[in-house]
């Protein structure tokens, strides 16, 4: 899959957004916008992308949120809020009048802030192996992760300005592979993260976006009490062997999307924290499923 294209949106004083369509559009199909999790690109979408009944039933667009991928923006500062903005300013500038969205991780909480944000536009949203909470004693209490924890020392170490010839550390990037995806990732698999990784994350400006979606995932707000806002249907994916958010967090959360009109949780045996990736093919039969019953 190649690199995303870029898109102008006038969010956060003006951005280029990085996205990509698995084929190109066809406005008799609904279309299904892609976000991926923390630090990856829209080459998370891969198996997603190249799933010819998936690809078939609807328009398949991945987008890059602020600090990811080829997205960059005049301002210095962003949150999940503003990558759900310009996320739905990218349908507007392609002229797409509504969608489905699908967010793995980080994806699944931009999903939900684009349905709240703009309901007429979002037709329904499938949060895969994510959390609708901030980092909480709570949800560590239900058997989630210490996001916090696992942020801080990444924190420290982007700190301070680097040189142009930095680049993101190996060892970050397998922190992040071995949470979404297990120990046992591919020598493949980790060679491609870890240059698409190192491209992305170079110099001072790489180092500094880094930094601010690491900020983003440890100290973002969370969602509970604005989630009646989403009225559109839910499906909510999760595995079983997601190391990062748990199956029982999964299960109380679901219940707090008190106005849509079908909240479901879809567990996923053996499924890991980046299910599209873990389990490209439990999701996708799933995402056309969902599709045929509300687009």
């Amino acid at each position: 899959m190649s690199s995303a294209e870029t898109i102008p949106v006038p969010h956060l004083g003006s951005s280029t957004v990085g996205q990509r369509f698995a084929r190109p559009y066809d406005a008799s199909l609904p279309t299904l916008v892609l976000v991926n999790s923390f630090t990856t690109t829209v080459d998370l979408y891969r198996p997603q992308f190249a799933d010819d009944a998936l690809a078939s039933a609807a328009n398949l667009l991945a987008i890059e949120p602020y600090g990811h991928g080829r997205t960059r923006a005049s301002y210095d500062q962003f949150t999940y809020w503003d990558s759900a903005i310009a996320n739905l300013q990218v349908l507007d500038a392609l002229g797409i009048p509504e969608a489905f969205v699908l967010g793995t991780s980080q994806g699944g909480w931009i999903a939900a802030r684009m349905a709240m944000l703009a309901p007429g536009t979002v037709r329904g949203i499938i949060p895969l192996g994510t959390s609708m909470d901030f980092e909480s004693p709570r949800s560590r209490n239900l058997g989630c992760w210490d996001g916090v924890g696992f942020c801080a020392p990444a924190l420290g170490a982007l700190a301070d300005p680097v040189g142009e010839d930095w680049t993101i550390p190996t060892e970050l990037v397998d922190a992040v592979l071995a949470e979404g995806l297990g120990e046992d990732v591919s020598a493949d698999e980790r060679a491609f993260w870890h240059e698409t990784h190192q491209r992305n994350y170079a110099g001072d400006a790489g180092r500094e976006r880094l930094r601010l979606a690491t900020v983003n995932l440890s100290a973002r707000d969370g969602l509970h009490d604005r989630l009646y806002g989403v009225r559109c249907p839910v499906l909510w994916m999760h595995g079983t062997a997601d190391t990062v958010y748990s199956v029982a967090n999964a299960e109380e959360e679901i219940a707090l999307f008190v106005s849509s009109p079908g909240a479901e949780l879809r567990v996923v045996e053996g499924g890991r924290h980046f299910l599209s990736a873990s389990h490209p093919a439990d999701v996708d039969a799933a995402a056309i499923e969902f599709l045929d019953r509300w687009a």
